[in-house]
């Protein structure tokens, strides 16, 4: 599929059609993605026991762990608009075809599992296409503000995912949620289709001229000897470690303890998303924040003191307002992180720089789910809280002592 290509844009991210037409697309993508997980889950727990249930929620998780850094060569070298329309095709066909499978037999766990797994495969070259598109589409000044719209975009789709997919459960069960998810992700084809890139001049640089392990490596290199993007993954990777384990298992436990019950988990969570969306809703608006570094990385240690005064708050209330802190400035340090990380990298590079942030982010600190969990049970909520937010600050600790990331600055 050949691009269209349009010349250097100069609208602002938010006024260009260009823009919301892949938005759109993103965010039905991305609101089919939430239909489709709960669906997923609810078919599961519904066809097998929790065991079993728990293993199909997992299988997609390999894959995309162990494929991601090859999506990000896939992404490159054929570009990431190419791969995200066919990514969608690939997830839509997928999805469909399961819902009219569970229409018509019962066939078991067997076509959930199988399911799972082509997501997690299409996943890995997802990503990293997503990540690489937006600088194909604007100009490097507009790449931060478009961080800031996709970031809504995802807290949208999480807030009005689950009700549509419970109601579509409540409707027709899990082949109707399965259903409705595919639809929305099929939606999102044709407004990619009308979606318009430019080739960049960096398109068929060095990086992506030999084989696609060559490719691979390349990159690698390409992110190691940079003097932003190398502290930036470590910043991102101790970030994100010492936040998962607290907000998914920790704050589970945290809440059956104070007898908040699932009412009170479900309050929390919704400050951490009001806070995190208010970061985005910043970056969309103003475009771009003075002393990106100085900002991301002192978001982060904020934000980590934030985490570990969590387990201690008294009541509901306060741990509301404590977790719309938290998702603010975790919010605020992601946004900018996550712009500096656009605005910093040769495009040509772009998919294999993005592959290596989701891998940091979503392949491997999930891996500290359990280990939070085990040393909960062994020394209590407060003290595996405050060594989380240890383990996070050091993020900012990175973004703040390597000069050329603390001085690091966003387009004007």
């Amino acid at each position: 599929m050949t691009a269209t290509l349009i010349p250097p844009a100069t609208a602002r991210a938010h006024r260009d059609p260009n823009v919301l037409r892949w938005l759109g697309a993103y965010t039905s993508s991305m609101l089919g993605d939430s239909v489709y997980y709960l669906a997923l889950s609810w078919a599961a727990v519904q066809t097998g026991s929790p065991a079993q249930a728990g293993l199909v929620m997992a299988a997609s998780a390999l894959p995309r762990a162990v494929l991601m850094l090859g999506g990000g060569v896939v992404a490159d070298r054929f570009g990431p608009r190419r791969v995200v329309i066919g990514s969608d095709a690939v997830r839509c066909a997928a999805v469909l075809a399961v819902a009219a499978l569970l229409y018509l037999t019962s066939p078991g766990l067997w076509p959930l599992a199988l399911l799972a797994l082509v997501f997690g495969t299409v996943d890995a070259v997802f990503m990293p296409a997503v990540g690489a598109l937006p600088a194909r589409l604007t100009e490097k000044d507009q790449l931060a503000r478009i961080q800031g719209m996709r970031g809504l975009a995802i807290r949208c789709a999480s807030v009005l995912g689950a009700p549509l997919g419970g109601l579509a459960v409540a409707a027709g069960g899990a082949p109707a949620a399965f259903t409705v998810a595919g639809l929305l992700i099929a939606l999102s084809v044709p407004l990619l289709v009308s979606v318009r890139v430019r080739e960049l001049p960096e398109d068929g640089a060095p990086g992506t001229a030999g084989t696609p392990w060559g490719d691979l490596r390349a990159g690698l290199r390409y992110i190691r000897r940079h003097r932003v993007l190398a502290p930036l993954m470590a910043a991102i990777a101790l970030g994100d470690l010492g936040f998962v384990g607290p907000l998914n298992v920790g704050l589970t436990l945290l809440a059956d303890r104070r007898g908040w019950g699932a009412a009170g988990m479900g309050w929390v969570l919704a400050g951490f998303g009001v806070g995190a969306g208010a970061a985005s809703l910043l970056l969309a608006v103003r475009g771009r924040l003075p002393r990106a570094g100085l900002v991301a990385g002192s978001a982060i240690i904020a934000g980590c003191v934030a985490i570990g005064a969590l387990a201690y708050v008294p009541g509901l209330v306060a741990a509301v307002a404590t977790a719309v802190l938290v998702g603010l400035l975790t919010g605020l340090s992601g946004a900018m992180c996550g712009a500096l990380l656009q605005t910093h990298s040769d495009p040509a590079y772009l998919g294999r720089v993005t592959s290596v942030s989701s891998l940091v982010s979503l392949g491997l600190t999930p891996l500290s789910m359990p280990f939070a969990a085990a040393a909960i049970g062994a020394w209590g909520l407060g003290p595996v809280f405050v060594a989380s937010a240890v383990v996070c600050g050091l993020g900012g600790v990175v973004a703040l002592a390597v000069p050329a990331l603390r001085r690091a600055e966003l387009p004007g």
